[in-house]
């Protein structure tokens, strides 16, 4: 019998075929370096936390059949998911190409692969289908990125479109599935190669703790992720695969309340006078509304809104109680920041500016809170 994805998340020891002794329904903390040989007669026998690991393992499986996929890795932060990524498929020289509105993170690593192993990069606006044709057709491309939607510029990339070029000219096809989610988006099925997402955010839910995961779509990709993994030492401790654990039964209903929350907040920004715009994919306006709702079950909780002024922008935040000044996203509290000075400070002006983000531009994550506390937090900080 089939069974739905919030059934095995909250079923998550018996989805994740590590079987316990002693039956335990959620599953147990292995807190070891090493494991002794000569007492194992399992089918499976662990050596060494750094290459497998029983907990670690438990999670690993339940994100591969969350997405689909054929084998993943989880890794001790989301950043080095992306790291996992580009030392598994890269070689000096090698040349990718990437949407523009990407995270900070992963456009600073870019820079340092630059410099140290002379990778190309290719930057480009993914809703241009002729424009990433016209890249691939001319250039070798090793490797596709893109995140859907972007962070922070709130793009919806059509992955199914991207996939079908990838392949058409040999490149392989990664996503930053983080702001969505498995529970919303499964970019194994709309074609890519890799699904790689920060469980820092919305899937752990408590901001308790940084990790990331890597999903691979067929046998052999997972068995170079595995590899590169050990090789490089990328892999998550055991107590923070617990603590990732702990927020995943409820990773559906916190999706949709966040989802819900941020619409309404993002649609009484948009009557206010000191705001100049509201870009939130839940949003009728949205220019990619359509393709949204179509590609995702949930739109997530992240929005941006164009303050008149990067100086009422900054009062703003100041001013705030509940909100806080916090980068990332994905937790229950609700929190503000300006790009252009913390996410996305590794950007200049000009490239900040191509993507469509101003000093003046505040990214919303709302979380769980009451609306009305919020919208009333909101009023009191811009009296």
């Amino acid at each position: 019998m089939k069974k739905h994805i919030e059934t095995k998340l909250s079923h998550l020891q018996d989805f994740a075929t590590i079987q316990d002794p002693y039956g335990a329904s959620h599953f147990p903390i292995y807190n070891t370096g090493t494991f002794d040989l000569k007492k194992q007669d399992g089918e499976k026998i662990y050596d060494y936390t750094r290459s497998d690991n029983p907990t670690r393992e438990a999670l690993e499986n339940l994100f591969t059949e969350a997405e689909n996929g054929a084998g993943c890795v989880c890794t001790h932060t989301g950043i080095a998911a992306v790291a996992l990524l580009f030392e598994t498929v890269l070689k000096a020289n090698s040349e990718v190409l990437v949407e523009a509105d990407c995270y900070g993170g992963t456009f600073r690593l870019l820079k340092i692969f630059q410099g140290k192993y002379n990778i190309k990069v290719h930057f480009a606006d993914f809703q241009s289908e002729p424009g990433l044709e016209n890249i691939l057709k001319n250039n070798k491309i090793d490797l596709v990125l893109c995140e859907s939607p972007t962070n922070p510029g709130l793009k919806i990339i059509d992955l199914g479109m991207v996939s079908v070029i990838a392949k058409k000219y040999n490149a392989l096809f990664a996503v930053d599935n983080s702001l969505a989610t498995f529970i919303s988006q499964r970019p194994l099925d709309l074609g890519a190669d890799f699904s790689l997402f920060s469980t820092t955010k919305y899937i752990s839910g408590h901001g308790s703790v940084v990790a990331g995961a890597i999903v691979a779509k067929t046998e052999e990709l997972a068995k170079e992720i595995h590899y590169y993994a050990n090789a490089h030492g990328r892999s998550q401790n055991p107590m923070d695969v617990f603590l990732i654990s702990l927020g995943i039964p409820t990773l559906k209903i916190r999706m949709r309340e966040h989802q819900d929350n941020s619409i309404k907040i993002a649609k009484f920004l948009k009557k206010q006078s000191f705001i100049k715009a509201v870009l939130h994919p839940g949003l009728e306006d949205h220019p990619q509304h359509r393709l949204a709702t179509y590609q995702m079950d949930f739109i997530p909780g992240v929005f941006c809104a164009e303050f008149i002024n990067k100086e009422f922008a900054e009062k703003f935040i100041e001013n705030t109680k509940i909100f806080g000044e916090k980068c990332s996203f994905g937790s229950p509290d609700s929190r503000v920041e300006i790009p252009a000075k913390i996410s996305h400070a590794t950007f200049s002006e000009e490239e900040l500016a191509a993507i469509g983000i101003t000093p003046s531009t505040v990214r919303f994550s709302i979380g769980l809170e009451n609306v009305d506390d919020l919208i009333d937090d909101i009023k009191q900080a811009i009296k």
